[in-house]
């Protein structure tokens, strides 16, 4: 028998795709109170060991270590110098900058503020799907608020720009949800521009948290069309101010980490093609792990990308089959799933590996960077599963009351599960050490996880342990260059020059501008005697960095020590010019050009190092050399005071203090320097005739 569809007439109602909506109950007021309260209790008690965590990987740049947050002017300079912060969410470092106001250095300030604000966002998420009259809203929000993949966002505190932003997120969902009168019971009607600005305002308050929430405007499009099977001009065209919002500031992060303080020196080798077949299998990584969170890690294993491997060409394919079912059963099972499915991918699409980003280079998935995006299938899950449930009760005549009860008895069970599993994983954030042995354990791959677990029992004195460490991440990674010049810098403190030679020229094969590296495999072929290497070093070095001092200062120090004074000059001028507070450079360029008789110029620059580095004997008895041969006897005297009180073995700088001494009259005091200097040195004749002589002196008055 066949149903005739019939078209609506003119001036009907849309029509709208609900989700069974009449079987959606409007909680009470005190329903709503239980429902806040149950998320907050849970939420709560799930992340009970987070809130005892510590400050972990990346913390130091976001808060402990981060000049914004204490120094004067730190607060304007988050908001209008693009560059003062590692990432320019001028709005998550304010509230940084607030938190170290109130408490300082102790973590569990960071923590609580996490924690209330992913419980705002549960809250948020359930009243959003209240609104848009999902079914199992609460539910939903629970699974968001419970689920174990949230861990990174909540217990990271460098993530707070993540619950942060979900804020503003979900608030700019109610405000235009409530703009274009798009919830529960209302029609299409004028649109109501205090909401429209309110939510303008809201969503520039997310991206200015994390511009992970540019995707938002294209959120809402799907929404619309979901609600009402259609787009129009009107829906369209206020939406373009918020894609154009979202945009820029997307640009402005981007910027921002490749050429100011991010990943200037990453760029995924990539083909168009592989980041095809990465971002499907990451689609479907995503996914699993809401589906099955088990082996939550802080940093996954990267896997390999192989265009001419057949099977990987299944996991792009295998999502567009999933779209393009849903597309063509949507009429039959609503447009609701299509629309939770692409809300998913789509607030994914920005860390998909389509663009580079920096965390590739560890990884091509992480649990925070679905924050957001979990929410389309969490709601998916909750409305479906709910359904369903008590579709198949129905059908077996279990009465809606035994029905009412299974749905919470299973729901609580799931809840459970995920709050256990939160609880958990939150453990793991308790210090540093226990984060990177955690990832160890169920990343046994992870080169990072060694490199910086070796750099926490270095601290500890367990050098051999860090060195095993350090070889470890390059076998896994060779060609990790910061585990190469890390274990440099540990061979070379432990005296072992030869294999720190051969890990600073490996870090130097990966990275050829290294400049620290470059600068400490000079130091050790100039204690070798190998000046014709140091000195191609110290080239190539100013060929990456033409204003690198110690590169300028040490070729200076190399023609100086060749006795080649004339070359050496404008080499250490060349590096005062670049830092102006580089005292050695001061103070050789000063013995230059006083061999040069140029001692006017000399004594300012000896004084300048003085200035610099207070108790510094040699600068101190050169100065004063110079200022006696020029009459200033008695600011010579001074000086060598000062260099006998830096270093009281300082033979020359006693023996012309006495010399000085004895210059003014002060027999005694010359008598007592030229005593030091013989107890010091009993054979020095000067000395000896010079103590002879006050002796004379002292005499003859």
């Amino acid at each position: 028998m066949s149903r005739s569809r019939r078209k609506p007439t003119r001036g009907a109602k849309v029509d709208q795709d609900h989700s069974h909506p009449s079987r959606v109950e409007v909680p009470s007021p005190r329903a709503v109170m239980l429902g806040i309260g149950l998320l907050v209790a849970a939420t709560v008690m799930a992340y009970v060991p987070a809130l005892r965590g510590g400050f972990v990987w990346d913390d130091d740049r976001y808060v402990t270590e981060n000049p914004t947050l204490t120094e004067p002017g730190g607060l304007g300079r988050i908001w209008f110098d693009v560059g003062a912060t590692v990432q320019y969410y001028p709005l998550t470092f304010t509230t940084f900058w607030i938190d170290q106001a109130l408490w300082g250095q102790n973590p569990l300030g960071y923590h609580v503020v996490n924690v209330v604000l992913h419980v705002l966002n549960a809250i948020l998420f359930w009243l959003v799907l209240q609104r848009l009259a999902v079914p199992g809203a609460w539910f939903a929000a629970a699974l968001f608020a419970l689920h174990p993949v949230q861990v990174e966002s909540v217990a990271w505190i460098t993530e707070r720009k993540n619950v942060l932003a979900g804020v503003f997120f979900l608030l700019t969902l109610l405000a235009y949800i409530r703009f274009c009168r798009l919830g529960r019971r209302e029609t299409p009607a004028l649109f109501d521009g205090r909401y429209y600005v309110l939510a303008v305002f809201l969503f520039a308050g997310a991206l200015l948290s994390k511009t992970a929430t540019c995707p938002l405007p294209a959120v809402i499009l799907l929404l619309l069309w979901w609600k009402r099977d259609r787009l129009t001009q009107r829906d369209v065209v206020p939406l373009l101010p918020l894609f154009a919002l979202g945009i820029a500031l997307a640009l402005t992060t981007s910027y921002v980490e490749r050429h100011l303080v991010g990943a200037p020196d990453f760029s995924s080798s990539l083909s168009v093609l592989d980041r095809f077949l990465s971002a499907g299998r990451a689609w479907w990584f995503y996914a699993g792990k809401l589906v099955v969170p088990l082996n939550i890690c802080f940093i996954y294993p990267r896997w390999e990308v192989d265009a001419g491997t057949w099977w990987q060409y299944l996991y792009p394919l295998g999502a567009v089959v999933v779209l393009l079912a849903l597309w063509l059963i949507r009429r039959r099972i609503s447009r609701g799933p299509l629309v939770g499915v692409l809300i998913f991918g789509g607030l994914l699409f920005p860390v998909l590996g389509l663009f580079d980003f920096y965390f590739m280079r560890y990884s091509f998935v992480a649990d925070h960077f679905q924050y957001f995006a979990g929410m389309g299938i969490f709601a998916l899950f909750a409305a479906y599963g709910s359904l369903g449930w008590r579709e198949i009760l129905t059908r077996v005549r279990v009465s809606p009351a035994g029905s009412a009860v299974s749905r919470r008895v299973a729901a609580g069970v799931i809840l459970m599960v995920l709050g256990v599993l939160t609880w958990r994983q939150g453990g793991s954030y308790r210090d540093l050490e226990t984060l990177w042995r955690d990832t160890l354990a169920k990343n046994p791959s992870c080169w990072l996880a060694y490199n910086n677990l070796a750099a926490i029992v270095l601290e500890r004195g367990e050098a051999d342990t860090a060195r095993e460490y350090y070889r470890t991440a390059i076998r896994l990674n060779p060609d990790f260059r910061q585990a190469h010049f890390n274990l440099g810098q540990l061979l070379r403190e432990q005296g072992d020059l030869g294999e720190a030679v051969r890990a600073y020229e490996q870090t130097l094969r990966i990275k050829p501008d290294h400049l620290n590296a470059r600068m400490n495999l000079v130091s050790i072929l100039l204690a070798q005697d190998q000046t014709a290497a140091a000195v191609e070093h110290l080239e190539i070095a100013l060929r990456f960095a033409p204003q690198s001092d110690a590169a300028l200062y040490n070729l200076g120090w190399i023609y100086q020590s060749r006795g080649e004074i004339e070359q050496a000059i404008p080499f250490y001028q060349d590096a005062l010019e670049s830092n102006p507070d580089h005292a050695n450079a001061h103070y050789n360029l000063a013995n230059a050009l006083a061999a040069r008789d140029r001692v006017a110029e000399a004594v300012d620059h000896w004084r300048a190092a003085i200035r610099l580095k207070t108790a510094w004997p040699e600068a101190h008895y050169n100065l004063g050399v110079a200022l006696e041969a020029r009459g200033a006897l008695a600011e010579a005297i001074a000086h060598f005071q000062e260099a006998v009180r830096a270093n009281p073995d300082y033979i020359p700088a006693r023996l012309s203090l006495g010399n000085a001494l004895l210059r003014k009259g002060d027999l005694a005091g010359a008598a007592r320097e030229y005593r030091e200097v013989l107890r010091l040195e009993p054979e020095n004749r000067p000395a000896r005739q010079a103590l002879e002589q006050a002796l004379a002196e002292q005499a003859g008055d």
